[in-house]
């Protein structure tokens, strides 16, 4: 049945002399009497993406006003304080996107690899929320909350931008994979 259903398939694709041929004229007349339109097709609405690149969000960090700004297109959506790497740990400058988007992270301390804290523990420095956007293979800096609300509007962090937990979770819902961050001195 499947053999002769595959041979109906293909003699349907040639056309009805061939189904006439094999003996399947009553399929050859339903075939033929089936119409073809006639009148032009409606207009197929072209898809919205990629979006026109005034439309998608992205994030600007400017480090001397320790601030991130939201913006679509050149509008500023919205602006958030943020606390900036320290001396030594200075966030780097430059253009990159968004590569992890995390839900209570756990938190590797970078001078003691072994000690760890767990996501959603409330002494965790990197709060409930983390957006990553650079890594050297090994270390990441990114957007997180904090346990520590004072440090915002400094140079604190190990290169992270820093935000209030209520603001890195706004922001956490804002942005998504592949969000361009610029960063700028």
């Amino acid at each position: 049945m499947k053999n002769q259903w595959a041979i109906g398939v293909n003699t349907l694709l040639w056309g009805s002399s061939t189904l006439v041929g094999i003996g399947l004229a009553p399929l050859a007349r339903a075939v033929e009497l089936i119409p073809l339109p006639t009148a032009p097709l409606p207009a197929i609405k072209q898809p919205d993406w990629p979006r026109p690149i005034d439309l998608v969000p992205r994030l600007e960090i400017r480090l001397s006003q320790r601030q991130v700004t939201l913006l679509q297109g050149e509008t500023a959506i919205k602006t958030y304080p943020i606390a900036v790497g320290r001396d030594g740990w200075e966030t780097p400058t430059g253009h990159y996107t968004v590569q992890q988007m995390l839900k209570d992270p756990a938190w590797v301390n970078p001078l003691k690899p072994g000690i760890v804290i767990p996501g959603g523990d409330p002494e965790n420095p990197l709060g409930r929320y983390w957006i990553g956007f650079w890594s050297d293979g090994k270390n990441w800096i990114g957007f997180h909350g904090t346990p520590n609300p004072h440090s915002v509007g400094t140079a604190a962090s190990h290169g992270c931008i820093r935000m209030y937990n209520q603001d890195i979770e706004e922001l956490f819902a804002l942005v998504s994979l592949g969000t361009q961050v610029i960063v700028k001195p």
